[in-house]
């Protein structure tokens, strides 16, 4: 209870007037449904002779007495004289009333919970995507993919269904049972205090099953993360699964884990399913001690609840009944909903390194050179970057060889901040990178990546991303440049044609060359080319290589190359193996120096 408390704490502010007005609409709800039932009574020992009537209008003040002599007073003056049937019509629509109002707040109450539940589960989707958008790089390298999928799709579901669906009766069963107990109290304080012995036994029980089904749930849904996981990995590599004729091995892995699923829900839904069977035996057990011990009450004339007031009793009593029930199936709900709450807290609360400091500073210009001062970089503890010395003019290129492993790629990402330095620094303009704000950073260093990321959209749409308010001329402008003005014209619909999930309408080259004039229209002055040509044909490589030239002419490059006949126009080459730079200069120094650069060069002339 204390967890969902919390959940509603920390979701539920943006909300909170609409949650004031609900808790009202419910009060008032509880208040005439419970007054209608204790009005009867009187009214029915009048209209039946059981009682005097009440000829005398009494003083009017907000207590039951009061409220009740003042309605048998006119229930009384209506039978004396106009007849008991008049009554009758008088007291049935005094109940079709009372009960209006009751359902009408009733509506009313679940008509404001629409906004808070759907508003709160829109909230922590939101809260999801964002984080996971602002999550370092390193997070995702120990998450897979499949599972981080099924916190924001299965997860929220999950906390929708179980948790929000079960506001309405977090909050309307409780004023419910607090109104009914009022009153009961009222009537008989010994016969109340005996229900509130007997009720904590039975949500004792109740809560020592919630507690099981709690754990159960989080293990079925890290289970489907797994599953997700699995189905996403396969759906990539299907090209490999079908070469190797793996349909069956990759069939096995899946049936294997459904398979566990299969045997955690069951254990799941067969403690659900005695929720209402333990609340409902529970209850009835309660409900036979109330009618003992009222009985002995009566019988023994130790009370002042006669005959009739029991009956209305047990009318209160049972009505909260069906309250309390669904209270503790809301518990069950909430103790499964919370199991998912913790999963997708892993990534709301997951603490990033990387973000801004107070007092970062703006800038909105590159004008001298980037060095890397003694920077070293390890990954849990495993260096991959050893006491780096380096410095890039504007204006110049610079390419990065070496065997696969080396810490090219890494070199290169610790520019754009995707990692932050173990040690040292990195400057651009004497700033270091640490105190520049982000954004401002980012907008100076354009990709491209050996795999182009496309998303499944239009050609137009993929080369203005994350360009806000782009012109067409612009757009057009930039897949000249890149050499992808003429295919893109050839489609049917140019520029608004899509080009499918991740591009794949689009052979290799014309993927990179629609990366190629993303980074034109970003006009960035620094460029990170990440082996972008090493996985094309010779003819495309001819067309993304003059692309290339264009989008790098009067701009600073950083290029990670295998084929060293791609860069043997830098300004400057270094060597990296293991971690260091071992070798720099240009292309014929390298040469002479007869060190790793030669050799590698010598293996690829070979």
């Amino acid at each position: 209870m204390k967890e969902f408390i919390k959940l509603l704490r920390r979701f539920i502010h943006p909300y909170k007037t609409k949650l004031i007005w609900n808790i009202i609409f419910n009060i008032l709800s509880a208040i005439f449904g419970v007054f209608s039932f204790i009005l009867m009574k009187p009214t029915l020992e009048i209209l039946f002779d059981q009682k005097e009537l009440i000829l005398s209008k009494p003083e009017l003040s907000l207590n039951i007495n009061s409220l009740t002599d003042t309605f048998n007073f006119y229930v009384s003056k209506i039978i004396s004289e106009s007849g008991s049937e008049k009554a009758l019509i008088f007291v049935s629509i005094f109940l079709i009333t009372a009960v209006l109002f009751k359902t009408g707040f009733y509506y009313l109450a679940n008509y404001i919970l629409v906004f808070i539940r759907n508003g709160v589960v829109r909230d922590i989707r939101s809260l999801i995507y964002k984080k996971i958008l602002k999550l370092p790089l390193g997070f995702y390298s120990d998450e897979r993919k499949g599972d981080i999928m099924a916190r924001i799709t299965g997860d929220v579901t999950e906390v929708e269904n179980s948790v929000m669906n079960s506001i309405e009766m977090m909050i309307k069963n409780p004023i419910l049972i607090i109104v009914s107990v009022t009153v009961m109290i009222y009537m008989s304080w010994s016969l109340t205090i005996f229900v509130f012995i007997m009720f904590p036994i039975a949500g004792f029980i109740i809560g020592k099953i919630g507690k099981s089904l709690k754990r159960e749930s989080r293990r079925g849904q890290n289970k489907m993360g797994e599953i997700l996981s699995i189905v996403e990995e396969d759906l990539s590599g299907l090209r490999v699964i079908k070469s190797f004729n793996a349909e069956n091995k990759a069939q096995q892995r899946f049936d294997k884990e459904n398979n566990n699923y299969l045997g955690i829900m069951n254990q799941l839904m067969w403690r659900r399913y005695l929720a209402h069977p333990t609340s409902e035996f529970l209850g009835t057990v309660v409900i036979m001690f109330v009618l003992w011990y009222g009985g002995n009450l009566i019988l023994n004339e130790k009370s002042t609840l006669d005959a009739s007031g029991f009956i209305v009793y047990l009318v209160l009593f049972y009505s909260i009944i069906n309250p309390a029930k669904a209270f503790s199936t809301a518990l069950y709900s909430i103790e499964k909903g919370l199991a998912s709450m913790e999963r997708i807290d892993e990534i709301l609360l997951a603490k990033s390194e990387i973000v801004d400091k107070k007092n970062a500073i703006e800038i909105n210009s590159f004008d001298s050179e980037i060095t890397y001062e003694d920077v070293s970089f390890a990954y849990n503890s495993t260096p991959v970057l050893k006491n780096i010395y380096l410095n890039i003019e504007k204006g110049k290129t610079i390419a990065f060889v070496g065997q696969s492993g080396g810490g090219k790629t890494t070199l290169v990402d610790l520019l754009p901040r995707f990692w932050d330095v173990t040690k040292g620094r990195i400057c651009i303009d004497g700033n270091d990178l640490r105190d520049i704000k982000m954004k401002n950073l980012r907008n100076l260093i354009g990709n491209v990546n050996q795999e182009p990321i496309l998303f499944n959209d239009t050609f137009f749409n993929n080369i203005a991303f994350g360009v806000e308010n782009a012109k067409t001329e612009d757009v057009v402008n930039a897949a000249q440049i890149a050499n992808a003005h003429n295919f893109i014209e050839s489609n049917e619909n140019g520029y608004n044609t899509k080009i499918g999930d991740r591009g794949d309408k689009l052979s290799g080259g014309q993927k990179q060359r629609i990366s190629i004039a993303r980074a034109v229209l970003n006009n960035p002055p620094i460029l990170i080319l990440d082996e972008a040509t090493s996985a094309l044909d010779t003819e495309s490589e001819k067309l993304v290589q003059e692309a290339l030239s264009n989008l790098m002419r009067n701009r600073t490059s950083l290029v990670i190359a295998h084929r060293l006949s791609t860069i043997k126009n830098a300004d400057l080459i270094c060597v990296l193996h293991e971690g260091n730079i071992i070798e720099q200069g240009t292309h014929e120094e390298l040469l002479k120096i007869s060190g790793r650069y030669k050799k590698l060069h010598s293996m690829q002339m070979f």
